[in-house]
């Protein structure tokens, strides 16, 4: 009698996964102004450029304008790329490049993304760890090149952090768009289908729909209740320019910052305050009809815009407005760069306008001064003024005993400046 065979068990379906093993890429310009003046501060002392985020870590760029290698004697400039928050082993790809000025566009790149890395790519153990070049640039061709424009450098880095995971979902996936809901509500406002309310701003009519104004805005739901009870279909408002209510509607309807020229336009560049640009006025309509996210819209934009010049008229309008996270940034801003905002133009203007505000900025600068204590950061906030940023390797930093005279030192000119940065650390 033959052998009998068994057939092999039912299988059910298979299932699958896929491991995924990418970089998440993220980009910082540094721009390096008044290149001559940095010369001298010593080697191994660097200017940095502010934080920036890419794949869940803050990153910065250092530049050594005296080389960061005792041995090299300043022939050189030294750059790195450091891990600037807490981190354990991170592991990325770098990018560093010098600009051509010139237009040439012979730019001086070192990359690990246009390469097969035979170790991997660069691993950083811990918050500080570095990743660069000692020997950058000799220092005396990078005086007379290309690179170095009016006294100043470009410095471009990318940052590729490697993440690894397990992912099923793009073997087999429905791609849902993006909501359109704003798309069709701002074609019920272009098109006033079905308005029925009327404001007369200045003249000018805007047609709307009090359901969805009641909607978005408490204190439209107030105003609209009460003209419902008065059958009023038309409302004057006289003390909001037109261009602004017309932004204010779009954003009620839209959810988004209408595309205008003047909104996008800095202030820093432009001859117009900022009190006067339409984000500012848009920043105050936002305050006035209790809404919150066109609040954030606008302090978002107003945030690219700070500057020494610039902070504490900024600082006073988010302060009058209520705009909070953007009074944050400039108070923190203006305390890591004591020196420069006090003798600004608009630092005269938040002294004679706004002396409320004087109390919160000697908070803040508290606050920095105990992130030096506790090793935050390698250079006091006061000792900007008690040096007048000299370069020496001395201590600078004095005990906080007489709160009263401290305050009386803030408003006044520091003595014996040289105009050195107060972004460099030291």
């Amino acid at each position: 009698m033959p052998p009998t065979t068994s057939s092999p068990p039912a299988c059910t379906s298979p299932t699958s996964s896929l491991s995924i093993t990418e970089t998440v890429n993220g980009s910082h310009k540094f721009t390096i102004q008044g290149y001559s003046l940095a010369k001298g501060i010593g080697v191994g002392k660097h200017i940095a450029s502010e934080t920036f985020t890419v794949g869940g870590y803050q990153w910065a760029i250092y530049f050594y304008p005296d080389g960061k290698n005792p041995e090299d004697h300043s022939a050189y400039v030294s750059v790195f790329i450091a891990l600037a928050s807490e981190g354990t082993d991170v592991r990325a790809l770098f990018e560093l490049t010098l600009i051509d000025q010139s237009g040439k566009g012979k730019h001086k790149v070192h990359s690990h993304f246009d390469r097969s890395l035979e170790s991997g790519p660069y691993t950083l153990k811990y918050r500080g760890s570095m990743w660069g070049y000692k020997r950058f640039f000799r220092r005396a061709m990078l005086e007379s090149s290309d690179f170095l424009k009016d006294d100043c450098l470009k410095i471009h880095c990318t940052v590729g952090v490697v993440v690894s995971a397990t992912d099923c979902s793009r073997l087999h996936s429905i791609k849902v768009p993006e909501s359109d809901i704003g798309d069709h509500f701002g074609m019920l406002l272009e098109n006033e289908d079905c308005s029925d309310i009327i404001f007369n701003v200045q003249g000018q009519k805007f047609h709307a729909h009090k359901l969805v104004l009641v909607a978005r805005s408490p204190v439209f739901e107030n105003e609209l209740l009460d003209a419902m009870e008065e059958d009023n279909s038309e409302i004057v408002i006289s003390d909001i320019e037109p261009k602004v209510f017309k932004a204010l509607l779009h954003f009620i309807y839209k959810d988004d910052l209408i595309e205008d020229e003047e909104l996008s336009a800095s202030s820093s560049t432009s001859v117009i305050s900022v009190f006067d640009t339409l984000t500012a006025k848009l920043l105050e309509a936002a305050d006035r009809y209790d809404l919150p996210r066109l609040r954030l819209m606008c302090e978002a934009v107003l945030c690219k815009d700070i500057s020494v010049s610039s902070v504490a008229k900024i600082l006073a309008l988010a302060d009058r407005y209520h705009a909070m996270d953007l009074k944050s940034v400039c108070l923190k801003f203006s305390a890591e760069n004591l020196v420069a905002v006090v003798q600004s133009d608009g630092f005269e203007y938040l002294k004679e306008n706004c002396p409320l505000l004087q109390s919160e900025l000697l908070k803040t600068v508290a606050g920095c001064e105990e992130d030096v204590s506790g090793g935050g950061k390698s250079r006091s906030v006061w000792g900007q003024f008690s040096d007048g940023g000299d370069t020496n390797d001395r201590s600078v930093r004095q005990p906080w005993e007489n709160g009263g005279e401290r305050s009386q030192n803030l408003w006044a000119q520091p003595e014996n400046s040289n105009g050195r940065s107060p972004r460099q650390e030291e």
